[in-house]
Order: C-alpha cells, then sequence, then structure tokens
C-alpha cells in the first residue's frame, strides 16, 4: 500500500513505513505465518526470532526481518514474510486500522557461514552437512536407537541441544530449555540457526584490539536421520569501536577475531564492503559523501564527516537544554576464506549515534507597529519538535489555548525540513509588561516559557522568550497650575505612562494620609489629578519679598512606583500679597507670620525673635515662624497722622554672638482714628407700588455656563461637570414663557443639596431671601444681564456666580 514500501538487501527484508501517513498514531506489529496466525511482536520476540523495528530520520519507522526468522516461509532460497500493522488514535487501540504487508525475496547462494549483527541480536546460520552413507548399511531397529539416545527422540525438532562453552564450564540446553531463555532456533533442509539476543545470559564481553565483542561459542546438536551432528554456532558482534575526532566518526572492526577463527590457521579476505542503510556504497560515492573504507591487515575501519549525507541529525535533551545528535545507520559487509569453514560472511549493521551538542536557538523579535503586534520567530528546530504549551505569567496554557490570552502560534517550514515557530501576541495583551523608558518611548516585554516535545523520544524542553519592543507612543502627563489668594493648585492630566508613579513634594510622598494631616487637598478622577497645598506650608519655597507680593514656589515631582526614578517634574509660581503674612485685629492683637527664604538654609525658624528679643515665636514649623503679640508689647513704635494710626514692629534673627540681624521683616498695622461715613437721603412722593398675588404658568431653565461671558453653556452630552474646589460656578435662570416686556425675574431662595432630589438633606442655602447667605466663606456674586442678541429680555435672567464647594460630615466627604 502506499503507507509502506519494502525492498530486498541481501538476507534482509527491509519494510519502510510512511512518516506522513502514521505520524501521531500508536502502532501494533505482528507476523504472519503460512497458516494465516499473526504472532503479536514485543521486544523479547523480536530479538529472538530475527524482526527489528527501528525509527529512522525525523519519525520514519523501519521493519527488518531475517530471511530465517521465525515465521518466515523459505523455499528455494526465495523466503516470504507477512507483516500486520495496526494503527490507531489511541493507546488502547480502539478503532484501529490494520494494514497487511507480504513480500518475497530472492536470497542466494548462502555461504558456508553467515554471520549477522543486528541492532537487537546476533545470528549465525552454518550450512548442515550431510554426511555419506554406506551402502548396504544395516540400519538399526528404532528401538534400539531410542534406548540409546531417549533425549534426541523426545524432541519433536530437528536440534537436540545446544552447548555453550564458557571458560568455567559448559552448560547443555534443550531446544525447549534454549527457547525459553530467549534463543532463537531453525534448522532447514540446508541451515542450522542460533539467533541470540544482547541480553542473552550466555554472552561473553571478549577484547581484541582494545574492542569489545558480545561474543558466544556454542555448538549445536541435530539430528541427521539416524545420527546426531554437531555445528559449531559460534558468533561475535562489536558492541564499540567507535570515536569521534575532528568532526568525524571512526569506525573501527577488527578482523578474525578468536571467537570466529578457533581452529583456523589461515585467512584471506574476499569481500570488504560498506554503505548505509543496508545499501552498498561505491568507491565513487563514498568519495563523492567524503566516506573512507580502509582495510589493513588486522582491521577495517571506516571514517564518516559528522552531518555527512546518508545521516540525519535528531533533535536530543541533555539537562533540560537544546541540543542535536548525529545518527548514521552504517552497514558493513566482510567476506573472508580460512582453512576451517572456507567462506565466511560477515555482516554488521551498525546504528552510530554522535554525543550531545548543544544548538543555541534563535530569538528573533521583528514587531509589527502599525498592527501594534509583538512578533516573535524562535528556532530554528528540527521536523521531530513540536511546540505544546506556552507558560504565561505563571499559568502553562496548551498550544490552541493560547488564543484566549492574546498568542497566536503558528510554523514557519523550511526548504530543508527544518522549522521554526512564531508567537504573534498584542501590544496590549495584559501579559506583555509596558514600561516609560524616555521621552515618548515606552517598553513593551514579552516574557513567555515555551514548552516542547521531541518525537518519537518524548523528551521535553523549555525555551525562556524575553524580548523587548520600543514603541514611540508614550504620552507623558501635563500639568496646569495657578493660584488663588491662599492656596496653589497643581492640576495633572494623566498621560498613559504615569498609572504607577506616585506624586512627590519635596521628597516627601503625598499620601492620603500624609495630605490630611497637613490640609492639603488631594483628588484622582482618573483622568486627572488635583493637588491644592496652601500659600502657608512647610513644603513651599519663599523665594524673595517685595512690596508688591511675595514670591513663592510649590514643586512637585511624579516618582516611578517601583524604582523611585524621577519621571516628570511640574511646578507653579506666584506672588501672594503681604496681607495673607499679617492680621492687624480690632482689638490690638498682631498675627505675624515671617517664612525662611530659600537662599537661607542655615536660618533655625524657632530662633526669631521681634525688637524685644523675649518675643518669640507661638508656633513653629521648618519654614515659618508665627507670632502673636499685643501692639503695646514687644517693642512695636507707634506713629500718628491725620486719620491713622500705625503700629510697627520687626521679626529679626541673629547669629549667635552677632548683635547685627541678618534677616529683617518689617512690618505696619494701620488702625483708622475717626472715620465719617456720608448717607444720601432723597424723599419721594410718588405712591409704593402695590403687587397683587396671582397664579400662572411660567416656563423656566436653569443653565451652567463655562465662562464669565455667559457665552457657552455646558450641553447634556458634557455632564458630569468635573470642578475643583472653589472653583467658581456661573449659573444663569432664564424666563422662557411668557415673553411678556411687563414681567421681571426675581429669584427668593436657592439651595444646594447632595442629590438630584430637591428636598434631600443635606443642603445648604445659596441664596437666601433674594440675598446671598453670609454664612458663606465664599459668596456668592450677582452679574449684570444686559441686552445682546441672544437676551431680548435683559428682566428675564438673572446670573449669579457660585464657588464650587463639598458637604462635609466631620472631616469626611459626603457623596450621593
Amino acid at each position: 500500500t502506499g503507507a509502506m514500501s519494502s525492498e530486498c538487501v541481501g538476507n534482509l527484508l527491509h519494510i519502510t513505513l510512511s512518516a506522513e501517513y502514521f505520524e501521531d498514531k500508536y502502532l501494533s506489529f505482528s507476523v504472519v505465518d503460512q497458516f494465516g496466525i499473526a504472532w503479536e511482536l514485543d521486544e523479547t520476540m523480536a530479538s529472538q526470532c530475527g524482526y527489528t523495528v527501528t525509527y529512522s530520520s525525523w519519525s520514519n519507522i523501519e521493519f527488518r526481518a531475517s530471511a530465517l526468522s521465525c515465521h518466515s516461509h523459505l523455499e528455494k532460497d526465495v523466503f516470504v514474510v507477512t507483516i500486520q500493522i495496526k494503527a490507531s488514535h489511541t493507546p488502547d487501540m480502539k478503532n484501529a486500522t490494520t494494514h497487511l504487508k507480504s513480500a518475497s525475496c530472492y536470497y542466494g547462494p548462502w555461504s558456508p557461514r553467515e554471520l549477522v549483527c543486528e541492532t537487537n541480536y546476533m545470528e549465525v546460520s552454518v550450512r548442515r552437512e550431510v554426511p555419506q552413507t554406506v551402502k548396504d548399511f544395516i540400519q538399526d531397529e528404532p528401538e534400539d536407537w531410542s534406548l540409546a539416545f531417549p533425549e534426541a527422540k523426545a524432541e519433536e525438532a530437528s536440534i537436540w541441544q545446544i552447548v555453550f562453552h564458557q571458560p568455567e564450564e559448559k552448560k547443555a540446553l534443550l531446544v525447549s530449555d534454549a527457547w525459553s531463555a530467549g534463543y532463537g532456533l531453525n534448522i532447514t533442509d540446508t541451515r542450522v540457526l542460533l539467533r541470540i539476543p544482547y541480553t542473552a545470559e550466555q554472552i561473553q564481553l571478549v577484547e581484541d584490539q582494545g574492542i569489545t565483542f558480545s561474543a558466544v561459542r556454542s555448538s549445536t546438536f541435530y539430528k541427521q536421520r539416524w545420527m546426531i551432528l554437531m555445528a559449531d554456532t559460534a558468533v561475535a558482534c562489536p558492541v564499540d569501536g567507535v570515536d569521534y575526532t575532528n568532526k568525524t566518526i571512526i569506525w573501527t572492526v577488527p578482523k578474525y577475531i578468536q571467537p570466529l577463527s578457533a581452529g583456523a590457521t589461515s585467512f584471506k579476505d574476499v569481500l570488504v564492503e560498506a554503505g548505509v542503510d543496508l545499501h552498498k556504497l561505491s568507491a565513487k560515492e563514498m568519495a563523492s559523501r567524503k566516506y573512507v573504507l580502509l582495510n589493513d591487515l588486522n582491521a577495517i575501519t571506516v571514517k564518516i564527516p559528522i552531518g555527512a549525507e546518508g545521516g540525519y541529525y535528531k533533535t536530543s535533551v541533555s539537562s533540560g537544554q537544546h541540543g542535536t545528535k548525529y545518527t548514521i545507520n552504517l552497514f558493513l559487509e566482510h567476506q573472508w576464506e580460512d582453512n576451517k569453514w572456507g567462506l565466511t560472511k560477515h555482516t554488521i549493521i551498525k546504528e552510530i549515534e554522535t554525543p550531545f551538542e548543544y544548538v543555541e536557538l534563535a530569538i528573533i523579535n521583528n514587531p509589527n507597529m502599525s498592527a501594534r503586534l509583538m512578533n516573535v520567530t524562535v528556532g530554528t528546530f528540527l521536523p521531530d519538535v513540536e511546540l505544546v504549551n506556552l507558560t504565561i505569567e505563571g499559568a502553562t496554557v496548551a498550544v490552541p489555548e493560547a488564543v484566549q490570552h492574546g498568542y497566536l502560534t503558528y510554523e514557519i517550514r523550511y526548504a530543508n525540513g527544518s522549522k521554526a515557530y512564531v508567537i504573534q501576541v498584542p501590544l496590549d495583551a495584559p501579559s506583555i509588561k509596558k514600561e516609560y523608558m524616555r521621552a515618548d518611548i515606552r517598553a513593551y516585554t514579552l516574557n513567555v516559557t515555551l514548552a516542547f516535545i521531541t518525537h518519537p523520544t518524548s523528551e521535553t524542553f523549555a525555551v525562556p522568550v524575553m524580548t523587548v519592543s520600543a514603541v514611540k507612543d508614550a504620552v507623558l502627563p501635563s500639568a496646569r497650575g495657578f493660584c488663588d489668594g491662599r492656596n496653589f493648585h497643581l492640576v495633572i492630566t494623566h498621560g498613559n505612562v504615569d498609572q504607577n508613579w506616585l506624586p512627590f513634594i519635596s521628597d516627601w510622598h503625598l499620601t492620603p494620609e500624609a495630605v490630611q494631616k497637613y490640609n492639603y487637598s488631594l483628588r484622582d478622577n482618573g483622568t486627572h489629578l488635583a493637588i491644592t497645598v496652601p500659600f502657608l506650608s512647610s513644603h513651599v519655597n519663599y523665594e524673595d519679598f517685595h512690596t508688591s507680593g511675595i514670591k513663592a514656589s510649590l514643586h512637585l515631582t511624579l516618582k516611578d512606583g517601583i524604582t523611585l526614578a524621577n519621571r516628570r517634574n511640574f511646578s507653579v509660581s506666584c506672588r501672594f500679597l503681604p496681607s495673607e503674612l499679617i492680621q492687624c485685629l480690632p482689638n490690638g492683637t498682631v498675627v505675624i507670620t515671617a517664612v525662611k527664604l530659600v537662599g537661607a538654609a542655615d536660618l533655625d525658624t524657632s530662633l526669631l525673635v521681634l525688637r524685644d528679643r523675649q518675643c518669640k515665636p507661638s508656633l513653629v514649623t521648618e519654614k515659618t515662624a508665627t507670632f502673636k503679640f499685643n501692639v503695646n508689647t514687644c517693642g512695636t513704635s507707634r506713629k500718628f497722622n491725620s486719620t491713622t494710626m500705625a503700629y510697627e514692629n520687626d521679626v529679626l534673627y541673629f547669629r549667635p554672638g552677632n548683635d547685627t540681624p541678618v534677616y529683617q521683616l518689617k512690618f505696619v498695622c494701620w488702625y483708622a482714628i475717626k472715620q465719617t461715613v456720608d448717607v444720601q437721603y432723597e424723599s419721594k412722593k410718588n405712591p409704593p407700588p402695590s403687587i397683587k398675588p396671582g397664579f400662572g404658568s411660567l416656563a423656566l431653565s436653569l443653565k451652567l455656563f463655562k465662562e464669565k461671558s455667559y457665552s457657552d453653556s455646558y450641553q447634556e452630552l458634557e455632564y458630569p461637570v468635573v470642578k475643583y474646589l472653589r472653583e467658581a460656578l456661573y449659573f444663569e435662570i432664564e424666563l422662557l414663557q411668557p415673553k411678556d416686556a411687563r414681567l421681571e425675574l426675581n429669584l427668593d431662595d436657592c439651595w444646594a443639596t447632595n442629590s438630584q432630589s430637591q428636598d434631600s438633606v443635606p443642603q445648604w442655602p445659596i441664596l437666601i431671601n433674594g440675598c446671598e447667605n453670609s454664612e458663606d466663606s465664599y459668596r456668592t456674586v450677582f452679574h449684570k444681564v444686559n441686552y445682546s442678541l441672544r437676551v431680548k429680555f435683559p428682566q428675564h435672567l438673572k446670573r449669579f456666580e457660585v464657588r464650587m464647594f463639598t458637604f462635609v460630615q466631620g472631616t469626611a466627604l459626603l457623596q450621593e
């Protein structure tokens, strides 16, 4: 069939199974005898009966049968072998398909002695001698023969017994005992055969020229008519003799070794030939492959360059490392004549496998930026390697399941039969690590372990793959800074690289706990990070004083959450009114805060004093010192003019042992001596207007505008609107219907709630009886409405400005 091919090679039948057809299948071999009975093969039966099954290059399967195998049919130098192969996709061989292959081979003429060294057994067959009978010889009566040799008469087979010659003793086995011990015995019309597995008990290891042979010295006794004859069935096969030098295989086989030449005194070579896979090679063919065959007086030497044509590489694994071994199935036939046997034919089949050689695998990263794909090629591999699973972030998944994790794998096959594997992963897959590098570049790291298996040996090895792709897609965070009268505000817009960056002010991590401790504000809604820091804070830098104000700055650094390396710096600088540092209370109490400038690093704020050096600060921080005193104390001086009285003092800093101050902050409080307020009053005789209550339908609208100009209102799709504390909200209420110029819209009460329900609590009044709430820290501001193209009736609109606030309970924010 197309799944199998056969050829006859000397006294062996060679059947090759198609690797493509039988790939990934479980196989069972049986030999069918001439009666149609199938005998299933196992390793023991194969070596005893003359069968060999091997896996050759890249999963090809080969079957070899000896001409004198157990169930071959031999007639007139033609032997017939029939094999049955069952193939199944499961190890229990269910639903197996059966394949039969029968082949006949001619082999002849036979040499007087033929020796075969197969990979799993040794075989010797000798010509069966037929002595001349004496004319008119009177044969003994059968019963007389049976009395003399009862054992021989009892044996059904023609072979009676086999005697093994060992240095210390001789051991005789009857046929049945020899068969039970694993030996194969057979006799034909012309040949006596003995087959010995390499694991047999009677094997001796002998050395010749430093090379070890498996040898058996034996005599086989067989019945011939009414005679018992003996055949010398000695056999020897080399088990080593292979060296590796300078990338060359050197195989040496000594000639005429003692177990095979006992009793002979003269030798003559008749034929020395070598080949590969049972095929003999001519001298020209060997030269083209750079093979060398040497035949000297005592030994035959074959030299093969590693990697030469005729052999093949196969994948091997050593200590978990990927590598290769070069394998070649050599064939040597040596025929010689001696004065004992005449012609001896010695056939040796030697499968040579070189030592493990580590092979480094190439990992090539060729990302597809347009498709945003990591694209990694791993290889090259021989065809006997298969990718079976991937380990992704500690989880092992089979190749088909890897697609669910975003990993697509496929093979690339090359013209020489080798292959590579390609792994494609989207840059945005969860297992791809992203790290900001510099400028606009992010590093994408693929870290996956590939697990492979070799066929048919089922060795496993793993290949860790870690590749980094630099991609120009980094969006850095940006910032907007501003100040109000008392605070710094910094609003940072997140990019795509700062998810794990941490905010620091002066190497101080802005944790929620620290923010609360210093009464700062830190809010992050996912897209923006808003930070508010009071002007008087230990983390603010005070740069200089001027009559126009105090120049101060706030510096913020975003650091890597793992390495704490600086990633991005932001700063905001503002001038604050000097009045922020001083409070002149009506009762004559003065509260003054002095700040340490950036250039005065050695200034100790706790040592600041007033003119009277006994007046020390009541509150000290690293950068500020606060004094609280009465204007009549601490050396305060007083000056008058026609309308005001001024109180002056200085905050001073003296170095130890020096009476000249190195720091001086002069401050003044002015109090009015007298004040006149003119109030104009005019009486009008017009009658007071009267208002009569009534009922009707009014259509009103409430809109929130983006700016004080009231030109652009927020649309429905822009809600909810994100605002920060103390940012201005610009509201407009308009009377839509009726359009009556005589009507004027007046607001009575307006309040804010924590939910969409106007009746929910808590509530905070924004307008009370049409006026601002006097309890507000930042009071509502009304804006005048003028006539415009949009506003036809200004009296139908009311506009006011409210500062953003939030509801709190104790120190906790209230949310809906």
